[in-house]
């Protein structure tokens, strides 16, 4: 494992315009602004309980949707973690956390293994309402992208509440927890039989 895990990365198209630098070992580093408040505290939160470094300045097409900022956020979280973790020796690669909220209760689990796969069940129940222009789908399409750029498998369930703020952010503050422990260097070796990721 290198010794520099952090990474930037720039991504404009003409829906975003977003950078966004990580460092997985450098704590409550970096200040968070992307136009929309809510997704500024969901960045936060995993700023805070992943234990990273974490720097974001987006603007996007708020005028259209809230819906292509947040993906693509999602699309370069991913692209900076795969580079920040390009090097995977050592590396712990799962995580998992679960994360109450009120009446809300929610599991992440995750997996660093290079294969991009989202099981995301909240979908399934009757959450209400959404966050400032936030809600349950674009939580999913937030993690599909981080997912399909990071090349992690992501599974994340619900397993009570159904009002959007309480739900959105445990699974947010979970994922932050589970990145937390997978993105740990606890030995030596490659983690996987493989001898690759």
């Amino acid at each position: 494992m290198t010794s520099a895990r952090q990474a930037t990365v720039e991504r404009n198209t003409l829906e975003t315009q977003i950078v966004m630098s990580v460092n997985l070992d450098a704590p409550l580093e970096g200040g968070i602004q992307t136009g929309l408040g809510f997704l500024d505290h969901m960045l936060g939160a995993i700023q805070r309980h992943a234990r990273i470094g974490l720097t974001v300045q987006a603007k996007g097409d708020l005028h259209v949707d809230t819906h292509h900022l947040i993906e693509d956020c999602g699309i370069v979280l991913g692209m900076a973690f795969a580079q920040a973790l390009s090097d995977k020796t050592g590396l712990e690669r799962y995580g998992s956390a679960f994360v109450p909220m009120d009446e809300t209760l929610a599991h992440v689990v995750l997996d660093f293994s290079g294969r991009a796969h989202l099981e995301f069940r909240p979908e399934e129940l009757s959450v209400v309402g959404d966050a400032n222009g936030f809600n349950i789908f674009h939580l999913r399409e937030f993690l599909r992208g981080f997912c399909n750029h990071a090349g992690v498998t992501l599974h994340v369930r619900l397993l009570s509440g159904q009002e959007a703020h309480h739900v959105i952010e445990a699974i947010v503050k979970a994922l932050a927890r589970a990145m937390y422990q997978a993105t740990r260097v606890t030995h030596q070796d490659m983690p996987s039989t493989k001898g690759s990721l």
